[in-house]
């Protein structure tokens, strides 16, 4: 099993990276979060990944986090009846890990269900399988940095959650424009919501 992963990363996208580790290059899906962390590291920036190893029946899948407190969020929501790892890597960059927790303590299910892809019974079965488990948990997780981020990285982010291309633009447009030096975590929770109200 790959737990822990260093390199350069030579290709991103908001869902995944190719880190080069002394010429093999590993594929990890990685959530918004960690993505924006990549980003700043600059091109072919050092990156070092906390890695889950995910065995399936056609293959590996590596999902890498920034930090590892994050890693063990996804953890313990691939715990979560219903819950697999596509959705937690969805549902880790559709809210910030401490807004995350925070829903998920406080039991508030209306805000779990603005994520792409969770619906009522799912954020629900969140509420009751986690909330014990979470409420001390959200000290060291990753609080994201002020750089206003390109319309681009935001319009790509909401697609890659499942919304369609006019939307995201048109909700980026917008936010943007209310929100002119917001950070990307911002600026995606603000689309978000607005694309929620739809």
């Amino acid at each position: 099993m790959i737990g822990h992963l260093q390199g350069t990363a030579i290709s991103i996208t908001p869902q995944r990276v190719i880190v080069d580790v002394q010429g093999v290059g590993y594929e990890v899906h990685v959530p918004l979060s960690t993505y924006y962390e990549i980003e700043k590291a600059g091109a072919a920036g050092q990156v070092r990944l906390h890695i889950h190893t995910h065995l399936r029946e056609d293959g590996i899948a590596l999902y890498g986090f920034w930090s590892a407190r994050e890693r063990e969020l996804f953890l313990k929501l691939i715990a979560v009846s219903g819950i697999g790892p596509r959705l937690a890597q969805v549902v880790l960059s559709g809210m910030a890990a401490r807004d995350l927790v925070a829903a998920i303590t406080g039991g508030d299910v209306a805000r779990l269900t603005t994520i792409p892809g969770v619906g009522k019974k799912t954020a629900e079965r969140m509420v009751v399988e986690l909330r014990d488990g979470l409420r001390d948990f959200a000290t060291d997780l990753p609080s994201r940095g002020a750089q206003p981020p390109a319309e681009d990285d935001l319009v790509a982010a909401l697609i890659n959650l499942g919304y369609k291309a006019a939307m995201a633009e048109r909700a980026v447009a917008q936010v943007r424009q209310d929100q002119p030096d917001a950070a990307f975590h911002e600026l995606l929770r603000s689309s978000l919501k607005r694309l929620s109200r739809v």
